[in-house]
């Protein structure tokens, strides 16, 4: 077997490492000017794979045989949630995910309809109270 398989694999593990390190878990701290320190945590995920072949090469005087192969990978990095750091406490802000079917769309869009039809009955309400 070719020598090029693993070279290849190591090389996509090493431009991997270069992509992913500790920060892109817990990032870098961010100060306010207030005082408070906001650290962003993310959930990382790491994928890789490659393949290959020697061939069978059809002139007889060479010694190593044709190699074919290939090797990718990639990175994926989700915010999971913020750490924030006020006067000694420390609190976990979640990260909301985002609504993947209708049905999610339309629980989320409920607090905000409720909102704006409490606002018109108001406006409802003081109009007619206005015009007596």
């Amino acid at each position: 077997m070719s020598k090029n398989l693993p070279n290849m694999l190591e090389n996509t593990i090493a431009k991997i490492r270069e992509l992913v390190d500790v920060n892109s878990v817990i990032g870098d701290p961010i100060t306010t000017a207030d005082g408070v320190t906001i650290i962003p945590v993310s959930k990382v995920s790491v994928g890789f794979g490659g393949g290959g072949s020697d061939y069978v090469s059809k002139n007889a005087n060479k010694q190593e045989n044709p190699f074919c192969g290939g090797a990718g990978g990639g990175v994926k990095v989700t915010p999971v949630a913020f750490l924030i750091v006020k006067e000694g406490t420390v609190r976990m802000l979640p990260v909301a995910n985002p609504a993947n079917t209708t049905a999610d769309r339309i629980v989320e869009q409920i607090p905000d309809t409720l909102d704006r039809i409490a606002a018109f009955i108001d406006s409802r309400t003081k109009k007619d109270k206005e015009s007596i």
